[in-house]
């Protein structure tokens, strides 16, 4: 996960946006069966790379952002933009597509 980390520091999203390294999807079942990468399930758990500093509200005044960096969160499943930096698949979702934090 290193590469990742460096990754997102070479970026700083906008708004309310977040980026996202998603959980890696599962390359078996549980009773053994190897799947094909058109069988995979698209992930919806990531963990947060990096946070914008937050959207505009009618008044003209900040609204943060409800995540921070490294909160594990859940997503909605089609949500975001996927884009590779330095070989890592990262994903852009707007705050309002993040659906919960996932508490350890």
């Amino acid at each position: 996960m290193a590469t990742a980390t460096a990754a997102s520091t070479k970026l700083r999203p906008l708004g309310d946006r977040v980026v996202i390294t998603p959980t890696p999807r599962e390359e078996m079942t549980k009773s053994g069966i190897v799947l094909p990468d058109t069988a995979k399930e698209k992930p919806q758990e990531g963990t947060v790379l990096a946070v914008g500093p937050g959207a505009f509200d009618n008044d003209g005044k900040r609204v943060p952002v409800d995540v921070k960096e490294g909160d594990k969160v859940l997503y909605a499943k089609y949500a975001g933009t996927e884009f590779k930096v330095d070989g890592d698949e990262l994903l852009i979702v707007s705050q309002k597509d993040i659906l919960a934090i996932v508490q350890d």
